[in-house]
């Protein structure tokens, strides 16, 4: 049943209040969703720092945010690469130098539907290297600055934890066997949700309340995400899929990652995003709110073995 607690239109960016004083930290926003978020926040006066791989396309973004809400607009950039772990390090010791407070770690960034199997620097699969072990570390190094404004982690999520295993292959989560693009983004994106889900049962239990932590998904949105990184045939496939009522605009998208970053009142065990619409598009367009989350995202025992092996892999230690 569609989620009603803001009314027949869902959640939108009319709900949003002055944010002057606050500052929000996006990573991937110089396009799609993550460029859109970056707009609404500062459309309202907060200050957004971006977290992005490419300078060019960094400088561009902040170009045309600055035409659009004055040379004085609060906006920036430092330059990362999820799928460096060094890079993540070295961003996040420039963030802590220049970035006071955190009022919310968007973390927006994704690579999807990898054509072939690739491995990043450091040795994992590039999806979950990128989605998961990049912001795991990210959140690890910043969730004290986060803490002391008592702000919020926002994890960008998809749909497509529902595809795939359903679980994750600890025997071989590199995917030496059996790689497909779909099969290893639908294992990135869950790993993602597992790490904020347990994060909460890990706050809850030292008795935190000083950091909260949701998820989100931004439905079927006319992003770059797979023409970036996705084959011929599916950047064919997607872009025929844009022109249906199937899929909506980036600024849809990216509703629901703005609403985990401000709104007030949310539920942390939920997953955020459209609520269903026509032509039985279930939850991929339509009204945002509280949508379906289904139990194998929060099983107990693969969310705390991911964490220990998360932390192996990024040489991290959350104290909490």
């Amino acid at each position: 049943m569609a989620d009603t607690t803001f009314g027949p239109e869902g959640w939108t960016p009319d709900r949003l209040g002055p944010l002057a004083g606050k500052t929000y930290l996006i990573t991937g926003a110089n396009a799609g969703a993550g460029f859109q978020a970056a707009r609404m926040l500062l459309a309202k006066k907060a200050r957004v720092v971006m977290l992005n791989r490419s300078t060019d396309k960094s400088q561009a973004a902040i170009a045309d945010l600055k035409r659009e809400f004055g040379a004085r607009a609060e906006v920036s950039f430092v330059r990362m690469d999820l799928s460096v772990l060094d890079s993540v390090r070295a961003a996040a010791a420039e963030v802590l130098k220049t970035v006071p407070r955190i009022d919310a770690l968007i973390c927006n960034a994704a690579i999807a539907q990898v054509p072939t199997r690739k491995l990043t620097v450091d040795g994992f699969e590039s999806q979950l290297g990128t989605n998961h072990y990049g912001h795991f570390l990210l959140c690890g190094l910043l969730f004290d600055r986060i803490a002391q404004t008592g702000g919020r982690i926002v994890v960008v999520a998809s749909l497509g934890y529902n595809m795939g295993l359903k679980t994750i292959k600890f025997d071989d989560m590199n995917w030496e066997e059996g790689y497909g693009a779909n099969i290893a983004y639908s294992q990135s994106k869950l790993a993602q949700m597992m790490f904020a889900y347990e994060l909460q049962d890990r706050l809850a239990a030292a008795g935190r309340t000083d950091v909260k932590v949701y998820v989100c998904h931004p439905g079927s949105a006319a992003t770059s995400l797979i023409t970036t990184s996705g084959s011929r045939t599916m950047r064919f496939v997607w872009w025929l899929m844009t022109k249906t009522p199937m899929v909506q605009s980036a600024e849809q998208g990216a509703y629901p990652e703005v609403m985990c970053a401000t709104e007030d009142g949310l539920e942390q065990r939920a997953l955020y995003g459209p609520t269903g619409g026509a032509l039985g598009a279930r939850e991929f367009v339509g009204p945002v709110g509280k949508g379906t989350l289904n139990a194998h995202a929060y099983d107990k025992a693969v969310m705390q073995r991911l964490w220990d092996v998360s932390e192996q892999a990024t040489g991290f230690e959350w104290t909490l």
